[in-house]
């Protein structure tokens, strides 16, 4: 039985802590009786399929700064790897949205209807404590623009690195809700061409390349651009249009060196170039009689550095450094905003390994600024220093500990302190994981209500508080032979959380929340393996809760499907193709402030995949949405008079592009 989630006193959290630690070690208990039976049947598995277990042994991950196999982390890292990288890429090349949406416990909320702006929510909590890391480094800002999910190609994604729950220990005030790091591929050792072709039933294209190839002396390079396209489509006609119109370049060239002391480093320049609109058709008109256009230009540069030397036969100097530059201009209705987003970041930091013992230290500065011409009274710099120490202690070859605490010294809020616990057991092909991590947030007015509808109706800031949260899950996994399972408990507790709230018929302001976000749930996932066909199924229960706006009482978290449940099944062989299939549940969502319903419908989402091999090419066509699913069957996505924060619209709940077909080719030539 799931208890409804309410908020916890003090003396309560602690009681629930000491109760998670005693089921951890009532878990551990019984388990540890069979550990050595355990660890004779890993050990025949391992001589029954060898090349399964070296696969696995190749997956190391760089999100928690250790570099460590996947399966020896403490702190769970969930991982797609290149070839489900791959497969979401025939399905939406332009971005990356289809890599992360199908992933169990995270979310992709669109959070500007006119403008098909999105962010990332992990486990039922709010975008915005995403943080979204390339290469380990904030390229996309401290707080990554809705807009900037959708303006990242996957085409030289190597694997993708979720770590759910507070990560402020690791990466700071960004990083509440979890991390996000795309990893870049490695080039090889040999020349690789790549070129992808694409093009949609609603009138969208795609072009990217991909090309790598090592160079003299330890260097090796990689050069990555695409062009994008997408026509402005109104789906029901109603002069509101249902996909924006956008077009977009983008162009990154990557460096990577190694020398032969182990030294290494690599280098990222970044540039990308967008213009979207959405919004009223020309000649169209809102319920009030006037059009109302919205649209977004946008230019990006970024740049990034990792550096890594060793310092005698135990430690290695670690260096990373990044600068992003984005200018917008807005606009909504009448109203024009131009505005700059700029990040700049530098860290330090020493690890090494002594003995049993995994250690990493180092410190820190982020920079944060924004200025908007329009509205200057929202502008802010925020400067953060921090220090931050992780170790991990491999008590037995079964069990491991690891801690991390960060300090930051946050130029508006003050000094933080962001903890993080966690524990590794695997006798044998179980897998236990159990983490506690406490971070924070520095409030800014982006929020989705002003994804949607600019800062021309929002009062300034006043007297908000540092959003603060803290996290647990328990994880329990079993991997053996063909049969992969895992089954994740999780909670949330989040306080002075920040809403936007209506003070007029024309005004809001954002306010703390009195009263805390709770979130239970649980992930469940079953993947089994049958020669060259995967199965693989997931379920996600969120039980989430906030306090009302009228502050009686609390209400479910708006947007957050208590129930969610997927099955994909994928047939692939080398060099011949792929066939797939794919069924998702969403349940039912509370809505806010939304005038035609209270509670949003469940839905169901079919795809198919299909890929042949042709010599050096690969033709695709892929099917999303079979049973054409759309919000606007329902209800209108404009609303009947416009909301005081400044939104026509109300909030997307389910697909708004119906049933969709892509097909085309890629071309490979060269590699390994």
């Amino acid at each position: 039985m799931i208890v409804p989630p309410r908020p916890l006193s003090s003396q309560g959290r602690v009681s629930a802590l000491v109760a998670s630690v005693a089921v951890i070690g009532a878990v551990l208990t019984s388990v540890s009786g069979s550990a050595a039976h355990a660890q004779e049947a890993e050990e025949v598995q391992e001589a029954e399929a060898p090349d399964e277990a070296a696969e696995v042994e190749e997956v190391v991950v760089q999100g928690t700064r250790t570099s460590r196999r996947v399966g020896d982390e403490p702190i769970r890292v969930e991982v797609l790897n290149r070839e489900e990288i791959e497969e979401k890429i025939l399905m939406r090349p332009g971005n990356i949205a289809m890599v992360l949406s199908e992933t169990g416990g995270l979310r992709v909320q669109v959070t500007s209807p006119a403008l098909g702006a999105a962010n990332i929510r992990v486990q039922g909590l709010n975008g915005r404590y995403t943080q979204l890391l390339a290469d380990g480094l904030p390229l996309y800002g401290g707080q990554a623009s809705s807009l900037g999910l959708l303006q990242i190609p996957p085409t030289d994604l190597g694997q993708v690195e979720v770590i759910k729950g507070a990560a402020s220990a690791l990466y700071g005030a960004s990083a509440l809700g979890g991390v996000i790091n795309l990893v870049s591929r490695r080039p090889g050792d040999a020349l690789e061409t790549e070129l992808l072709l694409n093009a949609t039933t609603r009138n969208g294209q795609d072009a990217t390349a991909y090309l790598s190839s090592p160079l003299d002396a330890g260097w090796s390079g990689s050069l990555t651009g695409g062009l994008h396209r997408q026509t402005r489509q109104d789906l029901d006609e109603d002069g509101w249009a249902d996909i924006a119109a956008y077009e977009r370049w983008t162009l990154r060239p990557r460096l990577f060196w190694e020398g032969e002391g182990g030294a290494t480093a690599f280098l990222t320049l970044g540039a990308t170039a967008e213009d979207r609109r959405g919004g009223t058709a020309p000649g169209r008109v809102v319920p009030d009689g006037r059009p109302f256009p919205q649209g977004q230009d946008t230019e990006r540069l970024d740049a990034g550095l990792v550096v890594a030397v060793p310092v005698g036969a135990v430690a290695i100097l670690n260096l990373r450094a990044s600068a992003m530059k984005q200018n917008h201009v807005h606009r909504y209705g009448e109203v024009i905003e131009d505005d700059r987003h700029d990040t700049h970041f530098v860290e330090a930091a020493l690890s090494g390994e002594t003995g049993r013992t995994a250690w990493v230290g180092g410190l820190a500065v982020q920079r944060d600024a924004y200025q908007n011409r329009a509205f200057p009274a929202f502008d802010y710099v925020y400067t953060v220093p921090g220090l931050f120490a992780q170790a991990e202690h491999r008590l037995s070859d079964a069990l491991t500990l690891a801690a991390s605490g960060r300090l930051d010294a946050h130029s508006d809020y003050g000094p933080r302190l962001s903890p993080r616990v966690s524990a590794l057991y695997r006798p044998g092909p179980w897998t236990v994981r159990a983490s506690y991590g406490r971070g924070f947030f520095a409030p800014t007015p982006f929020v989705d209500e002003i994804e949607a509808a600019g800062l021309s109706r929002l009062e300034p800031l006043n007297g908000l508080q540092a959003e603060l949260g803290q996290t647990a899950s328990l994880d329990v996994g079993y991997d053996r032979g063909p049969l992969e399972a895992n089954a994740t408990l999780f909670a949330s507790d989040l306080e002075h959380t920040t809403r936007v709230e209506p003070t007029g018929p024309e005004r809001a302001r954002l306010v703390d929340v009195s009263g805390g976000t709770s979130t239970r749930g649980a992930e469940l996932l079953l993947r089994y393996r049958l020669g060259e066909f995967t199965a693989t199924s997931s379920y996600v229960f969120v039980d989430a809760s906030e306090p009302a706006p009228s502050g009686m009482g609390r209400r479910d978290l708006p947007l957050t499907p208590r129930h969610s449940a997927g099955v994909v099944g994928v047939w692939e062989r080398e060099d011949v193709g792929r066939l797939g299939f794919e069924a998702y549940y969403t349940g039912r969502q509370a809505l806010d402030d939304n005038p035609y319903r209270t509670q949003s419908r469940p839905y169901f989402e079919l795809g198919l995949l299909g890929e042949i091999a042709v010599g050096d090419a690969r033709l695709f066509v892929n099917a999303e949405n079979l049973l054409n699913v759309r919000q606007t069957k329902y209800d209108p996505l404009l609303r009947p008079a416009r909301a005081p924060d400044g939104r026509w619209t109300v909030d997307v709940w389910a697909p708004t592009e119906g049933f969709i077909v892509n097909a085309g080719v890629r071309l490979r030539f060269g590699g390994e």
